[in-house]
């Protein structure tokens, strides 16, 4: 490609000449970033996706701009702009050796390079112009495990990482512009998801659908160069159909026709594209963890209610799912937490046990209906032997609308709506 028209296609990406849409802002994402920008490493954005990478960078870049860095000193690039050619290392520097023409004398411009893992050896350009210092460079991806993999091993401790999630329920309230938190504004997040441009459209359907066959087809089908594409779609949509549900990879060799290795496997791709995530059970002895049952959560409820099958609306899943998620979006935040379920041989669960450093810190349940006396007292039953096994003196039930404080035998249960623990 010429200078010319390789510069033609940038100016579209870039604040050069004209000021660009940056969305509605997620503050502390871009709060994140900017702290990230400070420092000398290389910064990883990833999550699914639609969820929001493309524009949080662009909000980086305007920050930047606002706080007096020339627009010049700043380059954008979207690899999934058609209009470039061959992705590969020497795309990478045509378009660095184009910009330098924009480029102020003697600046070290700020790089930012969307969807990196679309070229072809990109890891090496990154790590060259780290090590030269020639550019502080922000790169963002849709796979979790290409990312990590390729930057750890080319840039070892020299990378700073940040996970993007759908929308948050306070993020949620922002981009629709609702006034205050309440029921109703809680099943709509459950009912329609995250996803920042599903949530601000009217044909939100239509978009979480083409949402899911580019997941699908972009990044596992064509990335991972599947052969049994059928199967690994049945299983997606499986999962989608089943969220907040315990699975075994064994349980799928009869119903797809592949074999439990092939499910772990398809699982895996599945997790490194952020649709499906994993949980685990607790224990302190690793194989019991790799050998018992996961919990399968979709990574945004809307996604799943548009794709998954089913003749209702189950809102006590729902609302394990939403917990789920947010519990991981803070998990990111503190690096050092870990996030499980619980279950002893008496096949007594709790929803969520979070471990924050060597020691459980937290144990949650989930229970929508508390009005139901049986299911309340068995929630409770599980989630005070949960607490007497793991030393916790305290517990929380996230509930509907229930509101309250409970001292049993000496540990407190604290009854909080889900509208407020959110």
């Amino acid at each position: 490609m010429s200078k010319n028209e390789i510069i033609e296609i940038l100016k579209d990406w870039n604040f050069w000449d004209r000021p660009l849409d940056c969305g509605i802002t997620r503050p502390e994402y871009l709060s994140r970033i900017r702290a990230l920008l400070e420092s000398r490493q290389v910064i990883s954005i990833t999550g699914c996706r639609r969820s929001g990478k493309s524009y949080l960078m662009r909000q980086a870049a305007a920050d930047l701009i606002k706080s007096g860095v020339d627009s010049r000193q700043i380059l954008m690039v979207n690899f999934e702009d058609p209009r470039f050619s061959k992705l590969d290392v020497r795309l990478l520097q045509d378009i660095y050796e184009a910009y330098t023409e924009y480029m102020p004398a003697g600046s070290n411009p700020y790089i930012f390079l969307d969807e990196i893992q679309e070229v072809e050896g990109w890891e090496r350009w990154v790590r060259t112009f780290h090590e030269l210092k020639k550019a502080k460079v922000c790169i963002s991806g849709s796979n979790a495990k290409l990312l990590s993999h390729e930057l750890g091993t080319v840039l070892t401790g020299r990378h700073l990482d940040l996970t993007v999630f759908p929308l948050s329920f306070k993020e949620f309230l922002s981009f629709r512009g609702l006034p205050s938190a309440n029921s109703a504004a809680l099943r709509e997040y459950l009912e329609i998801g995250g996803f920042p441009e599903a949530v601000s459209s009217a044909h939100r359907q239509e978009i979480l659908l083409s949402y899911f066959e580019d997941i699908l087809n972009k990044d596992l089908l064509r990335r991972f160069r599947v052969r049994k594409a059928e199967q690994l779609k049945s299983l997606a949509k499986y999962y989608l159909s089943n969220n907040s549900s315990q699975i075994t990879f064994n349980s799928f060799e009869k119903s797809f026709e592949i074999s439990a290795n092939t499910a772990e496997k398809f699982s895996g791709y599945l997790e490194d594209a952020y649709l499906v995530l994993f949980l685990k059970r607790f224990s302190f002895k690793v194989k019991v963890q790799e050998k018992s049952p996961r919990k399968a959560y979709c990574i945004d409820t809307g996604l799943a209610n548009s794709i998954g099958f089913r003749f209702s609306r189950n809102w006590g899943r729902l609302a394990e799912a939403a917990v789920f998620l947010e519990l991981k979006r803070r998990q990111f935040v503190a690096i050092d937490s870990e996030l499980y379920y619980w279950k002893d041989p008496q096949h007594r669960e709790v929803d969520f046990i979070v471990k924050e450093g060597v020691k459980p810190a937290q144990a949650i349940q989930v229970c929508w209906q508390t009005g139901d006396l049986k299911t309340k007292e068995r929630e409770v039953k599980g989630l005070l032997k949960a607490m007497a096994e793991l030393s916790l003196k305290e517990g929380v039930v996230i509930t509907e609308e229930h509101e309250e404080e409970q001292d049993i035998s000496g540990r407190k249960i604290r009854f909080i709506p889900l509208v407020k623990w959110l």
